[in-house]
């Protein structure tokens, strides 16, 4: 039931007493929310605008003074404290198994009987290519010199994105784990678990887009992972502000006190309750207890009430009272104005004395909604991301984060084990800034018509960069090293020289470099950078230092500017191996939780720059993993055999192309901005140079759109005109197509050999490479450059996530949107040129077949290619939509004037022929 609890400003005494009671509760009163914690955010956020002011100084006495009190009880207790501070793998050097001995993972290069061959196709490719354009360029077409020309830049393009996506999958690898290992280690029998801790971010924006019964299975999915309880915090990040999404956890919190011990109990995969009750197996395979099917029914019952629950709350919230909404103690909901809001904080389930129905503890539940104000940049899902990494370091500081979007749940519970394989290897963890994980997807069609899946992508490219530096960060299921997300570089980076970019090139040290005042500012700020690492690793190595003493020998002037105005984040920032600073009690935290979520925070600080998210771009996870590469770090590629992690993707052709429109114009503007791999990061030559080919190739991709647009034309164009691109076929030309036809064809077999993809896979991919490239990567670039030039912004639409119990209920639907025109333009064209070039052969006669094969056979191409979109138009196929109809009648009034335009079946009559027949009549 909700209550209000008193305000900050009249009850301060009172206030604290509640709010350390409040996080330490059971939570039996799950929709309380903490309104004077949102008075605490709105006044530090209106005074906390300047550097120096005396609430900062305020904060950085108190800090010390509760650091001088706790100085005397560490002098009674020095070894304990000095041990603590030992990573847990460097602590484990007693006796324990030989098993725990052996690394946690090992790399798996491919076979060279696999490798090798591939590897010297791509170089006889290579090779094939560079005498194809030596043909091409040497051999002009000139009845045809515009076409010609055209086609030899379009050409000459997509053999460089060909070079930017092939060469970073050199050297392939795959890797396996061994979780039974990881726990012979860290989980010694009769003692209290050693594995990190670990902080669960979900983020959601619209509970009417994103439904909150999705969201609500993937933090239950998380509250229910094979791990220990209190090594698990749950953060859901409401960047909307909605009630129904505070809601909607509130009865979430009392489903898991039922869910959580029914999924460890039994084993049950997957642990969200939505798709382990949907799946068409045989649930019994591998249940031995008798009560399973018993408990299973009565699981099952208790879950249909709870989505009873959830739909009425979905219901309700369907229509906005005039006057906002409120809770049920009649005081107002603080985010009736998604806009102008401020900070809330809501612990719904905590490690002490929150109990599920066996009587044991459950994982941290924390509602966390930023505060917005107008005026106040906020860098949407970003800005919320760096949010919950305060927040979290606040209230936990787990030295790892992984995070999620809301429609992708935990699949395998043993996931977070398998990231921890690496991040907690000794040998391998402490270079490792983050293991991401493959995205796969449910209620995908079997033919998967718009390559939703991105199998090429996941299971080739990315397998390719783990044989590098690392896979890319793609955004979701992902595992951080929470020092990387610092702006800390890895421990075994040695630091920057002092000239390292002034005059030479990263990579060949012979040409001068073109931009050094640019090269310059770079190396300062990682120089800065470096001196703030080497002071930090500096102080760990000195044996009788505490708490109090690290915090003055360390400037706080860098801090502040780094990291903001708060004590107790700065704190937790120099805890490399995480957890909560013994000198904060609990209304501390909350209060500095509230603190670092308000609007001013970040002003003149490093967040978003440096640190944290990166900002700039809607696609905000390639720009920061990209950051974290450039600093010297590596990441790698986790490959469960049970996916990790599971979503939904939008599957009808509308939303996927917004989608991939969204992604391409993340990718336009990093290419716009200062972060482009192009030029930036060559300081210092930590990014190896296949990770910056790979990085190019992220943000140019959709400039391929030009060349590709202008390329499917031409087939219309030639048949059209009777021109062709290509002269006359010697036998040194056709050697020369037939070699890079064939050269083709095998680097796809000996992918597909060595990557285990199916060729329906590839062939999906490659159809919607063309119908993504004519569509909605054309709009992002140019609306990239409406964005640089003019200043116009773009909206930042959320995809649309489907709830419906129908399989496959979208896939059919036809939204119309300004993308669908331009590859519809080009199924018409070249459908008419077609019908044109046979209808002008059977005019001429026999000798106007031969050139004819060439010309449809390039126009087929694309058609073949755009299948899939003229599939996706005609909706179902028991009717037609009205839009498939008109574009009928348009399609049957071109052919009307191509027809009478050609006039095939009519032999054409000179016209000096005619006037001498007239004149030879006698009238």
């Amino acid at each position: 039931m909700y209550s209000s609890l008193a305000d900050y400003e009249t009850k301060v005494s009172g206030t604290r007493s509640t709010m350390e009671a409040h996080l330490n509760s059971s939570q039996q009163d799950t929709g309380i929310h903490a309104r004077h914690i949102s008075s605490v955010s709105t006044l530090d956020s209106e005074l906390n605008d300047d550097y120096g002011n005396p609430i900062w100084k305020n904060r950085v006495e108190s800090w010390k003074d509760k650091k001088d009190k706790k100085s005397k009880k560490k002098k009674d207790t020095p070894k304990v404290d000095k041990e603590a501070q030992i990573p847990p793998e460097q602590q484990m050097t007693g006796e324990y198994s030989s098993e725990a001995a052996e690394p946690l993972s090992t790399v798996v290069p491919l076979p060279p009987n696999r490798i090798t061959p591939y590897r010297i196709v791509i170089i006889m490719r290579l090779i094939i290519l560079a005498l194809f354009f030596h043909y091409r360029v040497t051999n002009p077409v000139d009845s045809a010199y515009g076409l010609w020309f055209t086609s030899i830049i379009c050409e000459i393009w997509f053999a460089f994105s060909w070079v930017l996506d092939q060469f970073p999958k050199w050297s392939p690898v795959n890797r396996i784990t061994f979780t039974d290992r990881l726990s012979a280690r860290f989980e010694r029998e009769g003692e209290p678990s050693e594995l990190a801790a670990v902080d669960f971010f979900v983020s959601t924006v619209d509970p009417l887009k994103e439904p909150p019964l999705i969201t609500v299975n993937t933090v239950l999915s998380i509250l229910a992972v094979d791990y220990p309880v209190d090594k698990v915090s749950c953060y859901v990040s409401d960047d909307g502000a909605a009630m129904l999404t505070f809601e909607s956890l509130a009865e979430t919190s009392e489903f898991a006190r039922k869910w959580v011990p029914f999924c460890k109990n039994f084993s049950i995969e997957p642990r969200a309750p939505e798709f382990y009750f949907s799946q068409k197996i045989d649930y019994l395979k591998d249940k031995v207890q008798p009560s399973f099917v018993k408990e299973r029914r009565a699981m099952k019952r208790v879950y249909e009430e709870f989505k009873v629950r959830m739909n009425a709350l979905v219901a309700k919230a369907q229509k906005t009272p005039e006057e906002g909404w409120t809770m049920q103690d009649g005081t107002p909901w603080p985010g009736n104005n998604p806009r102008d809001h401020p900070g809330m904080i809501q612990v719904f389930l905590g490690h002490s004395g929150a109990y599920d129905i066996e009587g044991n503890e459950l994982p941290r539940l924390v509602y966390v909604s930023r505060e917005k104000r107008p005026g106040y940049p906020h860098h949407k899902k970003a800005g919320a991301e760096n949010a919950l990494v305060r927040v979290s370091a606040v209230l936990t500081n787990a030295p790892y984060i992984l995070n999620l979007d809301c429609d992708h749940y935990v699949n395998n519970s043993q996931a977070i084990r398998e990231a921890m394989c690496f991040l907690m290897d000794p040998q391998v963890g402490r270079e490792v800034c983050y293991v991401q994980f493959p995205q796969r997807f449910d209620g995908i069609d079997r033919s998967d018509r718009y390559a939703n899946r991105n199998t090429v992508f996941f299971d080739v490219n990315m397998k390719g960069l783990d044989g590098i530096q690392g896979p890319v960060y793609v955004g979701t299921g992902c595992c951080f090293n929470r020092q990387a997300l610092y702006g800390y570089g890895p421990p075994s980076m040695p630091t920057l020289p002092k000239a390292a970019s002034s005059s030479s090139c990263s990579w060949c040290g012979c040409c001068p470099s073109k931009k050094p005042s640019k090269d310059l500012s770079e190396a300062y700020r990682d120089a800065k950078r470096e001196e703030l690492d080497a002071a930090i690793f500096n102080l760990r190595e000195i044996e009788n230092y505490d708490e109090f003493e690290r915090s003055m020998l360390i400037s706080q002037t860098s801090f502040e500017k780094t990291f903001g105005l708060s004590s107790v984040f700065i704190e937790s920032t120099l805890m490399e191996n995480g957890g909560v600073a013994e000198s904060s009690n609990p209304s501390t935290l909350i209060k500095e939780a509230i603190h670092v979520i308000s609007c001013g925070y970040e002003e003149k600080t490093a967040w978003g720059k440096e640190i944290g998210w990166i900002y700039g771009s809607i696609t905000e996870d390639i720009l920061t993993g990209f950051k974290m590469h450039c600093r010297g770090w590596r990441s790698i590629y986790c490959m469960p055999l049970r996916p990790a992690f599971k979503g939904s993707a939008p599957i009808n052709l509308s939303d996927r192309l917004h989608q991939v429109l969204r992604w391409a114009l993340g990718s336009v503007e990093i290419f716009l901005s200062r972060h482009c791999p192009l030029w930036y990061g060559f300081a210092g030559g930590r990014l190896k140079l296949l990770q910056r080919m790979a990085y190019i190739n992220t943000i140019v991709y959709p400039f391929t759109s030009l060349p590709l647009v202008a390329y499917c034309t031409l087939p219309a164009i030639c048949l059209l005109t009777g021109k062709f691109i290509i002269p006359t076929l010697t036998n040194l030309a056709s050697a020369l197509f037939l070699g890079l036809f064939i050269s083709i064809i095998a680097t796809s077999v000996l992918e597909l050999r060595w990557s285990g993809v199916r060729i329906e896979d590839l062939w999906r991919n490659e159809q919607f490479w063309v119908i993504g490239g004519v569509s909605a990567h054309l709009f992002a670039v140019f609306q990239g450059f409406l964005k640089m030039l003019a200043g116009i912004d773009t909206n930042f639409t959320v995809t649309t996530k489907s709830a419906e119990d129908t399989e496959f209920g979208e896939l059919y639907l036809i939204k119309w949107t300004t993308l669908l025109i331009p590859p519809t333009t080009l199924l018409i064209v070249n459908m008419v040129g077609v019908v044109a070039g046979f209808s002008d052969a059977l005019n001429k006669g026999y000798e106007a077949w031969g050139p004819l094969f060439g010309k449809v056979f390039f126009a087929f191409w694309v058609i073949l290619h755009l299948y899939p979109f003229l599939k996706g138009l005609m909706g179902r196929q028991n009717r037609t939509p009205t839009i498939v109809i008109l574009w009928s009648v348009l399609l049957a009034s071109v052919f009307s004037l191509v027809w009478v335009k050609i006039n095939p079946f009519v032999s054409k009559v000179d016209s000096s022929t005619l006037a001498q027949s007239c004149i030879s009549i006698d009238c």
